[in-house]
C-alpha cells in the first residue's frame, strides 16, 4: 500500500511539472507573439508582452552633417544609436522606425538589441518593395524577387526580442496616381487602353495592393509573431487596399494635414476596417515667411497632432482605431534640399521645397513654398569635427516628454 502512494504521489509530481512547464512554454510563446485585439465596438488594440502598447514613435534615420540617405548608421563605429536611445528615453520614446535594415546582418542585430535592452526601444523595420529599383508591380519576375527579399529579411531578423512588426513599402501608392506627387510611375499596355484616368489608377492600385497582400501572407508564414504594416502616403485608393489585401494587418499612413486629421480616422474604419498606424507625422520649424527658425510652432503642431491619435486610441473618445504614430523626425537632415549637390550637405539650407497650404503659418513664402525639408528634427544638429553631430532637443523635443512620460 505504501508503494502504491509513492507511486501515486510521483506520478502527480511528474503530471504537476509537466503542467507547470507547459504554463511557462505556453505564457512565454504568448508574450513573445505580438498582435492585433479588437473590443467592442470595432475599437483595437496592440497587445504586447500580454498588455496593451501604444506606438510612441520616432522616425529615425540620423544623417550627419555633410552625408545623405547612402549614410548606414547601423554599422558607424560612432553607434550613434546608444547616444540617441539615451535622449529618446527621457522622453518616453518606445519605438523608433527605420526604413530599411542595415548592410552588415550583425550589426544590425547588435543596434536592436542596444536599443531594446539598454532603453526598451523596439523597432520597426520597413522595405521598400523595390520602390527605387524602376519598380513594375505587374511585372512578375520584379514581384518574385522583391518578395524573396522581404523574407530573407524576415527570416534574418524576426527572432530578435526587440522587434515590434514589419513595415512594407513607404508612400509606394505614389507610384501609380497621376499629379504633382506621381513618382516611379509605372504601367501595363492593358492600362493604358483604359482611356479613364481613374479606372487606370484603380487598376494599378488594385495590382499593387494585392502584391503587397501577397508579401504579407508570406512573411506571416515564416513569422507568425509579428503584424504587417502596409504604409501609404495618405489614403489615395484605400478602398482597393481594403478589398484586396486582407493578409495586412494595420495601415499605416503619412499624413501631414497641419494641426488636425480631420476626418482621417473615421475614413479609415469605413474603407479599410483595421486599426492604423500614423507612419508619419509632424511639423518643420522653419518659418519660410519670415525666414526664422520658430521651435514653438513646431512643438504647437506636434502637441495637437499626438493628442488626436491619442483621442483615437481604443480607450479614447474617437474611432479606437488609433495605435499610435512615429514623429517625423528624430535629427534634421542637412542632405535633403540639394541632394544632388554634396557640398550643400554642410549647409542648413532655408528655402522651401514644396506647398502645403495645412501649415498655415508660413504659407505666404515666396511661391507659397513654405515647407523646408531640413527642419523636420526635433533634435538640431551642431557639427563637431571628427566627433558625432550634437544633438541640441528642441521646444518639441520637451513637448513630447510632457505628453510621454
Amino acid at each position: 500500500m505504501k508503494k502504491l502512494r509513492i507511486i501515486i504521489i510521483s506520478a502527480a509530481v511528474v503530471l504537476l511539472c509537466a503542467t507547470l512547464v507547459s504554463f511557462f512554454i505556453l505564457n512565454k510563446i504568448s508574450a513573445q507573439k505580438i498582435y492585433i485585439k479588437t473590443l467592442e465596438g470595432k475599437r483595437f488594440q496592440l497587445i504586447v508582452d500580454n498588455k496593451p502598447y501604444v506606438v510612441k514613435g520616432m522616425v529615425y534615420s540620423p544623417v550627419p552633417i555633410g552625408q545623405d540617405h547612402r549614410y548606414d548608421f547601423w554599422g558607424d563605429p560612432a553607434r550613434p544609436h546608444l547616444y540617441d536611445g539615451r535622449l529618446m528615453k527621457k522622453i518616453g520614446v518606445n519605438t523608433i522606425r527605420v526604413y530599411q535594415p542595415g548592410i552588415d546582418e550583425e550589426g544590425t542585430k547588435k543596434v536592436i538589441s542596444d536599443l531594446y535592452n539598454n532603453f526598451g526601444i523596439r523597432i520597426v523595420i520597413g522595405h521598400w518593395l523595390g520602390f527605387w529599383d524602376d519598380p513594375n508591380y505587374a511585372d512578375l519576375a520584379f514581384r518574385e524577387k522583391v518578395k524573396r527579399d522581404v523574407v530573407k529579411m524576415v527570416e534574418t531578423y524576426k527572432d530578435e526580442k526587440g522587434i515590434l512588426c514589419w513595415i512594407l513599402g513607404n508612400e509606394n501608392n505614389v507610384s501609380f496616381s497621376y499629379g504633382p506627387q506621381t513618382l516611379n510611375l509605372w504601367t501595363t499596355a492593358e492600362i493604358e487602353a483604359l482611356e479613364d484616368p481613374y479606372l487606370k489608377r484603380q487598376a494599378r492600385a488594385r495590382i499593387y495592393y494585392s502584391f503587397v497582400n501577397e508579401v504579407a501572407k508570406e512573411i506571416h508564414r515564416v513569422d507568425p509573431n509579428h503584424p504587417v504594416v502596409l504604409a501609404n502616403a495618405e489614403l489615395t485608393d484605400i478602398d482597393a487596399a481594403g478589398e484586396v489585401s486582407p493578409d495586412i494587418d494595420i495601415l499605416g499612413c503619412s499624413v501631414y494635414r497641419g494641426k488636425a486629421f480631420g476626418s482621417f480616422f473615421r475614413e479609415v474604419a469605413r474603407k479599410f476596417k483595421r486599426p492604423v498606424i500614423i507612419t508619419e507625422f509632424g511639423c518643420d520649424r522653419y518659418n519660410a515667411f519670415v525666414n526664422e527658425e520658430d521651435e514653438g510652432i513646431q512643438a504647437e503642431f506636434i502637441e495637437a497632432q499626438w493628442n488626436e491619435i491619442q483621442k483615437n486610441a481604443s480607450n479614447g473618445s474617437g474611432v479606437g482605431n488609433s495605435l499610435g504614430g512615429f514623429v517625423f523626425e528624430w535629427t534634421d537632415e542637412w542632405w535633403k534640399f540639394d541632394e544632388g549637390n554634396s557640398s550643400g550637405w554642410y549647409a542648413h539650407d532655408t528655402i522651401g521645397s514644396w506647398s502645403n497650404g495645412a501649415y498655415y503659418f508660413d504659407i505666404k513664402a515666396p511661391q507659397n513654398l513654405n515647407i523646408n525639408e531640413e527642419w523636420w528634427g526635433v533634435c538640431s544638429l551642431v557639427r563637431r569635427k571628427g566627433k558625432l553631430d550634437e544633438r541640441r532637443p528642441t521646444k518639441a523635443y520637451f513637448k513630447l516628454k510632457d505628453l510621454w512620460r
